[in-house]
């Protein structure tokens, strides 16, 4: 017999990861905005970490669907947001390659355009681009996106990038916009019991 108590009570909604990965300098000020919300999706705030480690991390709960869709948050060299649609194959900080076998380039697979959509809706100017900065956002949008199996129904995976500088509160409106937008298209978790 089904227990529809228990049922209704756990939360269905697709889970969407959002990590701000630099240790020294994060980008998202997590401890002061902790709680996104949005009517669409979960939000798991995933603290920063050792880039290996948190590539391993965030690439198994996407695996194993643990969560539905990742925004990774760093820094940009320029003084514009900034949204990273490709990460190269390159080892962190150097030239060589990070996987032999893998392929040169790794695209993004959250919407380019409904995410600058959502930023333009706000009020805030940010442009796409496809030339990776070779930092820790790189290597983990890299790897986390090559772990990924082939398929139709790829979790939505993407970098945005901060200018040194911005303001907190601003800081976490352009995440929760970005954030918003990544959730409205996520697809709905499998239902499972336990």
């Amino acid at each position: 017999m089904l227990d529809i108590a228990a049922e209704t009570t756990s939360d269905l909604r697709p889970a969407l990861a959002v990590c701000a990965y630099d240790l020294d300098q994060p980008a998202w000020p997590v401890e002061e905005e902790p709680n996104l919300a949005f009517p669409f999706a979960r939000a798991v705030v995933v603290e920063p970490a050792a880039p290996e480690g948190l590539a391993q991390r965030l690439s198994e709960g996407l695996r194993e669907r643990r969560c539905q869709g990742l925004l990774l948050v760093g820094r940009s060299r320029s003084g514009q947001v900034r949204l990273q649609t490709r990460a190269e194959n390159r080892v962190m900080g150097g030239k060589g390659r990070l996987d032999p076998l893998g392929p040169a380039v790794a695209r993004a697979t959250a919407s380019a355009q409904e995410i600058l959509r959502a930023l333009g809706d706000v009020g805030v100017t940010a442009s796409a681009t496809s030339d990776a900065e070779d930092d820790a956002g790189s290597y983990l949008l890299y790897r986390v996106l090559n772990s990924l199996p082939d398929g139709a129904d790829a979790p939505a995976v993407g970098l945005l990038r901060l200018p040194h500088g911005q303001p907190s509160e601003e800081a976490a409106r352009v995440v929760s916009a970005v954030a918003s937008a990544m959730a409205r298209h996520l697809p709905p978790c499998p239902r499972t019991r336990t």
